[in-house]
């Protein structure tokens, strides 16, 4: 169905490799950033063919501005903008309500504009956490904000069960279904990295140089975006309300270090080689604000199986393997990790 979709948050990650797949494929995209000034000429040149097939739009998450134009002629939506930092902010709000009021307000604006395919952008944060003794879930779990968790885990949290709320009371005919990926990974365009991707650059830099007790789940940007534009293309009733992780396989930080080194040696003689000690993690957490999240996460296990995507959507992820491979050796490519 070759249309005009809107991708929210263009200059992202997982923004820009679901546009780079839509305009592929035939179709029209808007795309919303924050600063069109500063955005939109880097948006053209990394697509310098698409011309009119491609709109900016400056618009906010906490802002209704811009929106409404943003909206007008799309056919779909992929909410993909959601706020994700490095550290974790002094007041849960910080995240909590943009994540919220920016989904509220895209399934708003989307909605007067008459378009009834949305696909929001969630997380396996949504799914996995707050469940003590529990290492392995399925679409059909929710994460308990009521064990406490940390910040960005309560805003996916919160902002998917509100857009579903929303939609379920204001909107029950809009065909409505999220993306809950683990941590992305993957080829990059520029330097302007993922949070995710970051690990994997200080993996490969050195700055690790030793591996914390921690694991992830593992999924390629390539896949996270071909889950967006299946979703957007399916009969509403195989995505109707469903909950699409993605996710291909969980592995530790020495895992990941030593696929690194089988697979790309060259690139790897930076790669940690032993385990860091656990309270030594806990006393970097002091100076360093992305060692506070793996202090929280030392040991756990979290497998968001993904099969049940694969199953709907009908796709075969990449392997992890290859999707760590591909990273390390886009981050050497751009210069991002030097030798």
């Amino acid at each position: 169905m070759a249309g005009t979709v809107l991708v929210t948050g263009g200059t992202g990650y997982i923004g820009g490799e679901v546009i780079d797949q839509l305009l592929a494929k035939g179709y029209s995209v808007n795309t919303t950033v924050r600063n069109a000034a500063k955005s939109e000429p880097r948006l053209r040149a990394r697509w310098p063919e698409a011309g009119e097939r491609l709109k900016v739009f400056q618009a906010d998450l906490m802002s209704d501005e811009g929106w409404a134009e943003a909206n007008a002629g799309c056919d779909a939506v992929a909410h993909v903008a959601s706020p994700f930092p490095l550290g974790v902010p002094k007041n849960k709000d910080d995240l909590v309500v943009p994540a919220t009021e920016g989904t509220l307000r895209a399934l708003k604006f989307a909605n007067a504009a008459g378009i009834d395919r949305f696909v929001q952008t969630s997380s396996a944060a949504a799914i996995a956490y707050g469940h003590k003794n529990k290492n392995h879930f399925d679409y059909t779990d929710w994460t308990d904000l009521s064990e406490g968790v940390p910040p960005y885990i309560e805003s996916k949290t919160v902002a998917e069960r509100s857009a579903r709320d929303w939609v379920a009371k204001n909107a029950p005919g809009m065909v409505f279904c999220s993306i809950n990926p683990v941590a992305v990974f993957g080829p990059v365009f520029d330097d302007d990295l993922s949070t995710s991707v970051e690990m994997v650059k200080k993996v490969m830099d050195g700055s690790i140089p030793m591996a914390p007790n921690m694991g992830i789940g593992i999924t390629d940007v390539r896949d996270v975006a071909e889950a967006h534009v299946r979703a957007i293309e399916a009969p509403a009733e195989k995505v109707r309300g469903e909950r699409f992780p993605t996710s291909e396989k969980f592995m530790w930080i020495e895992e990941m270090a030593e696929t690194l080194r089988a697979r790309a040696p060259e690139l790897a003689a930076k790669t940690p080689t032993r385990r860091m000690p656990d309270f030594l993690v806990k006393l970097l957490a002091l100076f360093m604000p992305e060692m506070q999240q793996i202090k929280g996460e030392l040991g756990n296990v979290r497998d968001v199986s993904g099969k049940h995507t694969e199953d709907v959507l009908g796709f075969t992820y990449i392997p992890a393997e290859q999707t760590l491979e591909d990273t390390a050796r886009s981050l050497a490519q751009h210069g991002i990790v030097k030798f």
